[in-house]
């Protein structure tokens, strides 16, 4: 190994070993500071972009039993305490769980709406199509969120990734 390489070495192990460290905390608030501000948007009315069209999607989903009046603050509500377990770290599995049941109503309106939220269905959404469409993203970052609640964490080496699951698989018997 050249003194160059071994140099690259050192600054890319320092590197992903930060990042394997820092990573899951920085999504975790950072998708709870999302959650927070949309949800605050939503207690607030006429702030929330969103607002009209989650009115009539719970109002939808519910057949009218819940009027748009109380949809949004419930909704707002509801994110809200999603942002602050997810900030705080507090009753992480139940915040996920909130997060979760939150985001398969986020979705529907693709299937309640596609006149609102595609231009040409399926493939062209509009702005809130695409605004629904990136959900994904949050729900990608929930589970490996929630893939860390029991004490997991990122493992920068293969290496010693791949010990830890031969360790893990003993534990088990296999």
């Amino acid at each position: 190994m050249t003194a160059a390489s071994a140099a690259f070495d050192r600054i890319d192990r320092f590197v992903t070993d930060l990042l394997a460290r820092v990573g899951v905390p920085v999504l975790r608030i950072g998708l709870g500071v999302v959650f927070l501000w949309f949800g605050a948007l939503k207690l607030v009315p006429g702030l929330s972009a969103a607002e009209d069209l989650a009115a009539r999607t719970i109002e939808t989903l519910t057949l009218g039993i819940v009027p748009a009046a109380v949809a949004i603050p419930m909704l707002g509500a509801w994110e809200t305490l999603i942002g602050i377990g997810l900030v705080t770290g507090i009753a992480l599995r139940a915040t996920l769980l909130l997060l979760l049941v939150q985001m398969a109503g986020t979705v529907t309106p693709l299937l309640l709406f596609p006149e609102e939220t595609f231009t040409a269905f399926p493939f062209v959404p509009t702005l809130e199509g695409q605004y629904i469409i990136k959900n994904i993203v949050l729900i990608g970052a929930a589970l490996v969120i929630g893939a860390t609640v029991r004490g997991g964490r990122l493992v920068p080496d293969p290496v010693a990734a791949d010990v830890g699951e031969q360790v893990a698989s003993r534990r088990e018997g296999g």
